[in-house]
């Protein structure tokens, strides 16, 4: 039903993003001034040459677009975990503190296939199908039957989560995994970045990891198409119309938790995939379910929950206070995360990108 035959103007149904920022710069002017001279300053830290007295004060350039771009890929990482996770947690209202417990599975997987047959891509595949079969089972067999019961199924996902540790514990043991990456991504490459000029005059760029990249740009691309998924196509539509009023959409034919089922199998797929990523530049190890879902559950809350666009910030914030923290600030460096957060919830508690 259009929101005009409900006495809203059918111009307010949808604004662009142009009239969001022009409302924001109008309702808080200060706030607008200070994100554009931090935008400014961060541009300035990135392109610009620095002096020799700022690299006296807080270290080479090399090392800040080092942690620069950790934190933005870390934040990739936490995004494809926290993307499943906001689809079924904050799209479908269900509590999965065993999201973590997917991620970790999805990881295990994903090196068994790649030291198995040696296809790093293959891997992929195989974690997304397993870890998806496994949130089929979730949603028919838990959530199904506690819907719309928040604290049960908290306890219930807690209680699933401590069996999972143990029974992965029990199969593969507390070593580290470590997923080689294919000789094609292997090795680092030229980024466009000034790391630093010699006296002689010699610009040197700064090189990355090749396979940091082209994950960041998977997860840009999971990102937009997600996105448009949700919001551009009928299947997007149904979702979201369903978690609204699900009576009225099965009185109209679909088959809703059909429906469900396939967003908790996504979700849960993703988090598969992203155990992949992680163990392929970092590596896959016990307490890593628990260190994700935090991440996760922190993602969520500053972006806002069921907002694709807000989990993409929200990782992205995180990731780059984890990394720029640990390199200038080690001790506190967990401190400016949850810091982030609390900010969050204090002014504005539905998450920045949430819809009021």
């Amino acid at each position: 039903m259009r929101l005009a035959a409900r006495g809203f103007p059918a111009s307010r149904e949808r604004e662009s993003g142009e009239v969001r920022v022009t409302r924001f710069v109008e309702r808080h002017p200060v706030w607008a001034l200070i994100a554009a001279i931090a935008v400014a300053l961060a541009l300035w830290l990135i392109f610009a040459v620095w002096p020799p007295g700022l690299e006296a004060a807080i270290g080479r350039k090399r090392v800040f677009l080092s942690a620069l771009l950790n934190g933005i890929t870390l934040g990739g990482l936490y995004f494809l975990v926290a993307s499943g996770f906001t689809l079924i947690f904050g799209l479908m209202r269900n509590v999965n503190l065993a999201h973590g417990s997917l991620y970790l599975f999805g990881g295990y997987v994903g090196y068994g296939i790649s030291a198995w047959t040696g296809s790093w891509v293959l891997s992929f595949i195989v974690a997304f199908v397993a870890v998806a079969l496994i949130g089929v089972l979730l949603q028919v067999l838990v959530f199904r039957r506690m819907e719309g019961q928040d604290l049960r199924q908290t306890m219930v996902t807690i209680g699933l989560s401590i069996v999972f540790a143990d029974l992965m514990l029990w199969a593969f043991g507390g070593d580290f995994y470590q997923i080689e990456t294919p000789s094609w991504l292997f090795g680092p490459v030229e980024t466009p970045l000034v790391a630093a000029v010699r006296p002689s005059g010699e610009v040197v760029y700064l090189q990355y990891p090749l396979v940091r990249l082209v994950i960041l740009l998977a997860s840009v691309a999971v990102g937009i198409a997600m996105w448009l998924a949700l919001n551009r196509t009928r299947i997007g539509m149904t979702v979201r119309a369903g978690v609204d009023d699900r009576d009225i959409l099965a009185a109209t034919g679909v088959q809703i938790q059909l429906v469900f089922v396939a967003v908790f199998a996504l979700g849960a797929g993703l988090a598969g995939i992203a155990g992949v990523v992680g163990g392929t530049f970092q590596s896959v190890s016990p307490g890593d379910d628990t260190r994700f879902l935090l991440a996760s559950l922190v993602v969520v809350i500053v972006g806002g929950m069921g907002s694709i666009p807000g989990a993409a910030l929200g990782a992205l914030l995180i990731g780059l206070a984890e990394q720029l923290g640990s390199v200038y600030i080690p001790t506190y460096a967990i401190v400016v995360t949850f810091l982030i957060m609390v900010l969050v919830l204090a002014l504005r508690p539905e998450g920045l990108l949430a819809r009021r």
